[in-house]
């Protein structure tokens, strides 16, 4: 029905971004709120996070086992070797005295803790038993893994369908001000690439966050049964690992903010600058476009260069942390197994232990950089979800009867601004089926009186009846389906010309657009066209004439059939011929209808019942043409001024330029 919210205009420069385009540099205001905000859309999906958390564990005691497994397989090979080399029949301890004479302490301090049978041999079949059984842990291992990345992967996408079904929900609700102070490329850029972010971070993060936690609280336990001592050494990691992250992460976080909101900002701009292409061409701004795009496209490669390389540091002095704890494991290692105190196995073991204890740690350095970028996308989102929305509607609304078209404006006063009135005390009164022409000088209030109407603003006082009812005492649904609409700018969505008449009422019948369509005066051009009624509208509408589009949309209002119209210089797009039969048609769905006309071509509307003229929100004049060109006084002025040269001093700049 609505096919374009007239608003006050958002004061800005060429590309200018408005409120999103002009922001600073921010951080993410509270972290632990919109964390904890998050957490809340997790909340229906807990149970299965505790499944995947028992999971999890269940994953990683298989591959915790794994090392101690490998380190008894490997103690059983070198048993077997040294045992080998010693003569058959001789005791262990017979042999370890036989090494300490001989001058090879250290050699009888490694055996010592070793299970040798001397002249044995290396005993394969129990070699290849561990190894048979380290091959199914790692298979059990990966089938939990890969069944915890299933279950979160439907967590993540339930958890980011609900929040994006909010926010499409709470878009819906938020005022037409909203709309008129963001720019289009940065509420789409919310919807798609912020929430898509935070999807990612989700599906990936969590099971990393779970994976992790499990595995350094499994790897402590197991490496304090081989070493208290090594284990001690790997721990302190943590504590220098934390500091690290901590102090990187504090600066990376504004800069992933700004990443995002920039981001935002450069996708507003090619919005705008692909939506206004032809207008960019006829006036050679496209360097200028070209110069913003390079403005707003180093803004976002700043930030997301500031924020990528700060956080990337994470991950390397982690690293190299990690690197010199591997050194010195090894070496203290190695002592102890030359002093008798560890196996080789098990040093082996506590190696392997040491890397999988530092991996979860430099991996969750590597969630913590992403969750920055994560908790900025979602504070934006919360950011949408906490605007101001549309006054609610009544919940005892009522419903006209029967609608007669009684449309009056009582003491109604109303500013887009504070500080800037517009009506101010406006008062009219529209009988049933007249129709009324409202005309006025570029900003004089026209717009916004149909706004009003629809109650696309609420007024700021007075009040708005229909047939005698408050119109803020109905539905904004109800009162909005009262109307159609016909506006000078039109609008469609990718699909075929029936299906975009055919959105002028809900499950129309074939039938019932062929015959709005003739009654349009669509029918005839239509048909000329190859697929006909199947014709595909692109998304540019580039393959229709605008004046072929303005029938498109007047073909839809009549569809509608609405107890009352509103039209916005309805034919400012067609020919003169078609201009007079769409006029003609407009006359007759206009019979028994209240109309209300806004025109700026004032030879339309000479035939109004009733001319309203508006001046800076109050009605200077009204009547119908004879009586109003009679009058010699604004009308009049208005009138010839269309048919005469006007110059620019006559021209009153003084009012703000509201519709």
């Amino acid at each position: 029905m609505n096919e374009r919210n007239s608003s006050p205009p958002v004061r800005r420069g060429f590309g200018g971004r408005g409120r999103q385009g002009m922001m600073p540099t921010e951080k993410v205001k509270d972290a632990r709120g919109t964390l904890r905000r998050f957490m809340g859309y997790l909340k229906p999906q807990m149970w299965t996070i505790i499944i995947v958390i028992l999971i999890a564990t269940l994953s990683v005691i298989f591959m915790i086992s794994a090392p101690k497994i490998l380190g008894r397989a490997i103690n059983l090979l070198f048993e077997g070797i040294i045992s080998k080399q010693l003569p058959l029949g001789m005791t262990k301890d017979q042999a370890i005295a036989m090494l300490r004479n001989s001058g090879r302490g250290q050699i009888a301090d490694m055996i010592g803790p070793l299970n040798i049978t001397p002249g044995k041999g290396v005993d394969f079949n129990a070699i290849f038993s561990l190894l048979a059984i380290l091959a199914g842990v790692y298979i059990l291992s990966a089938l939990f893994h890969w069944l915890q990345q299933y279950l979160m992967a439907g967590v993540a996408q339930k958890t980011v369908y609900k929040l994006r079904k909010d926010v499409d929900t709470k878009l819906t609700k938020l005022p037409l001000r909203y709309y008129d102070n963001h720019s289009h490329g940065d509420i789409l850029s919310i919807v798609t690439n912020d929430i898509d972010n935070i999807s990612h971070t989700l599906q990936q993060t969590i099971t990393q966050i779970i994976t992790a936690m499990v595995t350094i609280v499994g790897v402590i336990i197991m490496m304090f049964s081989i070493s208290g001592i090594l284990t001690w050494i790997t721990l302190a990691v943590i504590p220098v690992a934390l500091i690290i992250t901590t102090l990187i992460a504090r600066h990376s976080r504004k800069q992933f903010f700004e990443q995002w909101n920039s981001t935002g900002s450069l996708n507003g701009h090619i919005e705008e600058m692909f939506t206004g292409h032809n207008i960019v061409k006829v006036f050679n701004r496209e360097k200028d476009a070209i110069e913003t795009f390079d403005k707003e496209n180093e803004r976002v490669y700043n930030a997301s260069f500031k924020a990528q390389f700060l956080s990337g540091l994470i991950m390397p002095l982690i690293r190299f942390l990690n690197n010199i704890n591997y050194v010195i494991v090894c070496v203290f290692g190695g002592i102890r197994v030359a002093n008798g105190i560890l196996t080789l196995g098990d040093v082996q073991a506590f190696i392997q232990y040491s890397r999988q204890f530092t991996q979860p740690i430099s991996q969750t350095a590597s969630i913590i950089n992403t969750m920055q970028s994560s908790m900025a996308s979602a504070e934006r989102v919360f950011e949408v979800l906490d605007e101001k929305e549309e006054t609610p509607d009544t919940e005892k609304a009522e419903v006209l009867e029967e609608v007669k078209g009684h449309v009056r404006f009582e003491h109604v006063y109303f500013r887009y601004l504070p500080d800037v009135p517009l009506f101010e005390d406006f008062n009219l009164d529209v009988r049933p089926a007249e129709s009324v022409a409202i005309v006025g000088h570029t900003g004089a209030g026209k717009t916004t009186l149909v706004n009003l109407l629809m109650r696309f603003y609420e007024i700021d006082s007075g009040c708005i009846t229909i047939d005698g009812v408050d119109t803020r005492k109905m539905t904004r649904d109800y009162l909005r389906s009262l109307f159609g609409m016909v506006l000078q700018d039109t609008w469609f969505f990718e699909g075929t010309i029936k299906e975009n008449i055919a959105y002028g009422k809900e499950g129309a019948t074939e039938e019932e657009i062929m015959k709005a369509a003739k009654a349009a005066y669509v029918d005839h051009f239509v048909r000329t066209l190859p697929e006909g009624y199947d014709t595909i509208i692109t998304a540019d509408t580039s393959n229709i004439s605008e004046g072929q589009k303005q029938l498109i949309t007047i073909a839809r209002a009549f569809l509608s059939d609405p107890k009352m119209l509103i039209l916005d210089e309805a034919t400012s797009s067609v020919d003169t011929r078609t201009e007079v039969l769409v006029q003609k048609a407009m006359s007759e769905l206009m019979q028994n209808r209240t109309s209300f006309v806004i025109a700026h071509r004032l030879s339309t509307i000479r035939n109004a019942n009733n001319i309203v003229v508006v001046d800076k929100g109050r009605i200077v004049e009204q009547g119908n043409h004879q009586s109003l060109m009679a009058a010699h006084r604004f009308y009049y002025d208005l009138y010839m001024s269309q048919f005469s040269k006007v110059s620019v001093e006559e021209i009153d700049h003084s009012s703000p330029p509201y519709r």
